[in-house]
Order: C-alpha cells, then sequence, then structure tokens
C-alpha cells in the first residue's frame, strides 16, 4: 500500500497504459481521477476499477477543459497528490514532410500543450501545499528516434527536456517530477506506430526489443507507482526506461 491515502490523476486512462497506471495506484491504496478524452471509455474504466476510481471526460489540449478537471480534483479529493500526464497520440509513420499541419498540430496538443496546460492548473495547488508528484509519459522514440515518426519523436523528446527543467525548478518547492519512456505496447497506438499490425511487422518490432517482448500496462504502472511513491523520494528529474533494453 504505498500510495495508501494518496489522490491521484492519470490522464488517458480510459484504456492502455493509463489504465494499467491508475489500476496498480488503487491497488496501492490511491484514489484516482479517471481522465479521458473519451469519456465513455474513462466511465467503463472507472467502474471496473471500483469505487476508489472516479470518471472525467478531458480535452488535455484544452486549457478550460484542463482546469474543469482540476476543479473536480481538488473539489472532490481536497488536494491532488499526483499527476500523471499519461495522454498521447501520434501521427501514422511517413516522411516527415507528409505529415500534415493537422496532424502535427494534433500531436503537439495531447504530447506537448498538455502538460505546459497542467502545470498551470496544478503546480500552485502543489506548491502551496509543500508536495506533489507529477510523471509525464514520454517514450523511447524520444531517446532513439525511428525514422517516419518524426514528429511524434520530437515531441516525446520535448517531454524528457520538460521533465528535467521542471524537476529542477519545483525541487525546492518539495516537488517531484519523473518521466517514463515505454516501448511500445499492446494498446490502441501499437498498430499507428507500426503502420500496419501484421505477424511480420510484429517479428520485426519485437526483434529491436532484447527482452522480446512489449511493455504492458502492468509493467508501466509498477514502474509509475514506485517513482509516484514516498519509496522514490531522492528521485527527480529521471526518464527511467520501460523498455525491456530496447535503447541500449
Amino acid at each position: 500500500m504505498k500510495l495508501n491515502g494518496k489522490t491521484a490523476i492519470v490522464t488517458g486512462a480510459a484504456s492502455g497504459f493509463g489504465t494499467g497506471i491508475a489500476a496498480k495506484f488503487i491497488a496501492e491504496g490511491a484514489r484516482v481521477l479517471v481522465a479521458d478524452i473519451n469519456g465513455t471509455g474513462a466511465e467503463a474504466a472507472a467502474k471496473s476499477l471500483g469505487e476508489n476510481a472516479i470518471a472525467c471526460q478531458v480535452d488535455v489540449g484544452s486549457a478550460a477543459s484542463i482546469n474543469a478537471m482540476a476543479e473536480l480534483a481538488i473539489t472532490t479529493y481536497g488536494k491532488l497528490d499526483i499527476l500523471v500526464n499519461n495522454a498521447g497520440v501520434t501521427h501514422l509513420p511517413m516522411p516527415m514532410e507528409t505529415v500534415t499541419e493537422d496532424d502535427f498540430d494534433r500531436v503537439y496538443n495531447v504530447n506537448i500543450k498538455s502538460i505546459y496546460l497542467a502545470a498551470k492548473a496544478f503546480v500552485p495547488h502543489m506548491k502551496a501545499n509543500g508536495a506533489g508528484a507529477i510523471l509525464n509519459v514520454a517514450s523511447t522514440a524520444g531517446v532513439s528516434p525511428r525514422p517516419n515518426l518524426n514528429w511524434y519523436n520530437a515531441s516525446k523528446g520535448w517531454v524528457i527536456t520538460a521533465t528535467k527543467a521542471m524537476a529542477v525548478e519545483l525541487a525546492p518547492f518539495g516537488i517531484r517530477v519523473n518521466a517514463l519512456n515505454p516501448v511500445a505496447g499492446e494498446t490502441p497506438l501499437l498498430k499507428s506506430f507500426m503502420g500496419e499490425d501484421t505477424p511480420e511487422m510484429r517479428a520485426k518490432f519485437l526483434s529491436t526489443i532484447p527482452i522480446g517482448r512489449f511493455s504492458t500496462p502492468e509493467d508501466m504502472g509498477n514502474a509509475a507507482s514506485f517513482l509516484c511513491s514516498d519509496e522514490a523520494s531522492m528521485i527527480t528529474g529521471v526518464a527511467m526506461e520501460v523498455d525491456g533494453g530496447r535503447c541500449i
């Protein structure tokens, strides 16, 4: 019960890594706001996670939507201990110059602007409390970029740099900021990363992961619960790879 009594928000929690992180947090004693742009999916996930989960529909690229989520969380819980910026999108694999401006803007809003908006909404609250843990979900793509995912790679590199900058600035206020770098997993984004989901493409992708399997929601939940717990009280500014050796 390493998160006993803690309150948390997990964005992008209707499926995939987000649901895995929320489930692990609840198993460790936390109460969790399950946030996602898919409101119906968030409701279903929260229901499956039990009484310590509540749902929230949110567009993480919208200041008004993020602020409404913040009001709901603080009204419901009184204070927020943990913020997990997990929501993320990608564009399909293609040469960089052929990615549309609309797709670029979508990647920017969900992967980058969301962290800025969440910081504006929650950092003052955490500063007032003198404590807090923020976890940003980046990617191995920000460490070891793949061709044809250029703007997604760049967005996740931004997340890693932002995490380190946030950590340095917020440490004096008792707020820790870390990141996770997962390799691709069995989530709704997998097909987008690969371009097509075929046995041959999966075999090719898995050949780059020494451990020989994709990341799972459980892997992410285990790493996230540690970094957001008091057991990691001396850890900040870290971008932990949860990648089976992919980046070695």
